[in-house]
């Protein structure tokens, strides 16, 4: 068995224009000052990282680490989601999603995409130049407006979404076993790998890729009444991510899991601050050290009710709570009766 790492702090969230949150210094300080031991860093805020300059040079990543180990944290791993979200959009979220680009590829898929797939390959580069093995992306989507089939998907519809899908994501995945960096999609509504079955879809047409795998993040599998704890059992040698984030389903006779298009806050189900919600993060510890998971314990503060610099400070001291140092020996060895094969043979009543 193995002891988690952590507590760490997923900083897209806490990004501002204001010290100590405008800045790479600020920000992980402030980090260690609420009790982490890690940061997982969007590569798409310049006020954190320049993503070309580290996917270019090793002094400056060097430089970088340094820095926030001096702050008191060590870089735990590297995020594009935003860019991972680009790698494969439907026409009906070109401009929702366009903002997420650089300003000289918007109002053109074509570069856009293009530009997307670089970002996520520079990200692996880097990821490399600091030593990290894991990145967390999105996968992106072209079959999510056809989720639920009314009227009902042409055959072969979703097939041809997931062989295009495969298509864009295998030349980044052979860059990232370049690199010894696994990819981790954050299974997430709004992307094509949403639930277990649609990561199954996507592995199989990537060949089982070594490097495809999963960020697990059980607040989004509470939304949508999905087993949290049997899927870490079903996809343990694929989780090498772990995001911890709270969640509440709380369904009413006026609104369920599709939430009736209304704001976080009245919705059936929201994202909370750690401990406020329902996920039996006891159980998922609990699993994730039984299963050898050895990687960090990430801290993604989402909540619709609470401020988010509490949140924070309350999250590293339940990360740190609920992590399970493994113990080297079992309760019982005090009862060890010291027995061999032939002692075992004869408490069977077998002849020696």
């Amino acid at each position: 068995m193995k002891t988690l790492k952590g507590p760490a702090l997923f900083l897209a969230q806490f990004a501002g224009d204001e010290a100590p949150f405008n800045s790479w210094d600020g920000i992980t300080k402030w980090a260690a000052d609420c009790g982490y031991k890690g940061v997982q860093v969007p590569s798409w805020d310049s006020r954190f990282i320049d993503l070309e300059k580290a996917a270019t040079s090793k002094d400056y990543c060097d430089e970088l680490a340094g820095q926030a180990r001096a702050n008191g944290v060590e870089i735990t791993e590297l995020s594009t989601h935003l860019q991972g979200q680009l790698v494969a959009v439907h026409p009906a979220y070109d401009i929702a999603f366009d903002g997420f680009a650089a300003p000289t590829v918007r109002d053109n898929p074509k570069a856009r995409q293009e530009w997307a797939v670089n970002q996520v390959k520079m990200g692996l580069t880097a990821s490399k130049n600091l030593g990290l093995t894991k990145h967390g992306t999105f996968s992106g989507a072209l079959a999510w407006p056809y989720v639920y089939p009314w009227p009902q998907r042409p055959a072969g519809l979703v097939d041809a979404a997931f062989d295009e899908l495969a298509k864009r994501w295998l030349p980044i995945l052979d860059h990232a076993e370049d690199c010894g960096v696994d990819v981790c999609y954050e299974i997430h509504p709004g992307e094509d790998l949403h639930d277990g079955v649609t990561f199954e879809m996507f592995l199989e047409r990537v060949n089982n890729h070594a490097r495809c795998n999963m960020l697990y993040d059980p607040s989004h599998y509470v939304l949508q009444c999905l087993d949290y704890i049997d899927n870490i059992d079903i996809y343990k040698d694929r989780i090498k991510m772990f995001h911890v984030k709270d969640a509440e389903f709380n369904p009413t006779g006026r609104q369920g899991v599709y939430g009736g298009y209304q704001s976080w806050v009245d919705r059936a189900g929201r994202f909370r601050s750690l401990g406020d919600g329902q996920v039996d993060f006891g159980a998922i510890f609990s699993k994730m050290a039984a299963n050898n998971f050895d990687g960090w314990a990430v801290v993604e503060w989402e909540c619709a009710l609470k401020h988010p610099e509490d949140g924070a400070r309350e999250g590293a001291q339940f990360v740190k709570d609920h992590i399970i140092r493994v113990t080297e020996r079992a309760f019982d060895d005090f009862a060890d009766g010291g027995t061999d094969d032939a002692a075992n043979r004869k408490m069977l009543g077998l002849e020696a």
